[in-house]
């Protein structure tokens, strides 16, 4: 059962350490309802995100394989990206998935909204679900991308999903919460 009081924090410091395009890291000095005082509680700073569960008309799965760094890893995605200043979190996700996949069109709606970390980041990841889309334009991704674009049928998803071979905890919760209410 929820409380009805927020049990909010009350900031008594706050310090930025860094702020970078990438990167914005703030030290804050917090004071807990309980009056225990944290002098070091760390918040990164993200714009919104946004992922694309992408589906072709032939129902195969517009995914992603790509390095990631933080784990010295390759494996699946799906199209994920950041909001841009002045664009909604749907023309966000058309954006990504047009420029990592060249795919587009369908009929889009969204399918959650999640905290990716909410207990040391601000931002919130917009899951949106794509159907019926279809190869529009190449990929355009940016010189610092190096993404695969694979179809797949749901099966195999779903066998990526159980094995490990999709890490990205923003894209599980959308990718599972998809399989279960579709019955796969």
């Amino acid at each position: 059962m929820e409380k009805t009081d927020n049990r909010q924090w009350e900031v008594l410091e706050s310090e930025y350490l860094i702020q970078r395009p990438w990167l914005t890291a703030r030290r804050d000095k917090v004071k807990l309802p309980n009056g225990v005082v944290n002098d070091e509680y760390y918040v990164l700073e993200y714009p919104d995100w946004v992922n694309v569960i992408a589906i072709t008309e032939d129902g195969r799965f517009v995914m992603e394989r790509q390095y990631r760094h933080g784990l010295q890893w390759t494996g699946y995605e799906i199209c994920a990206g950041v909001c841009e200043d002045g664009e909604t979190p749907l023309e966000s996700a058309q954006r990504e998935l047009w420029e990592e996949t060249g795919f587009g069109g369908g009929t889009w709606e969204l399918q959650m909204t999640i905290a990716p970390n909410a207990s040391a980041m601000n931002n919130l990841c917009h899951c949106y679900i794509a159907r019926g889309v279809r190869q529009i334009a190449p990929p355009h991704q940016e010189a610092t991308e190096d993404i695969s674009v694979c179809l797949l049928p749901a099966e195999e998803v779903h066998r990526l999903l159980a094995n490990g071979g999709i890490k990205q905890a923003a894209m599980l919760a959308p990718l599972w919460r998809y399989f279960a209410e579709n019955g796969i």
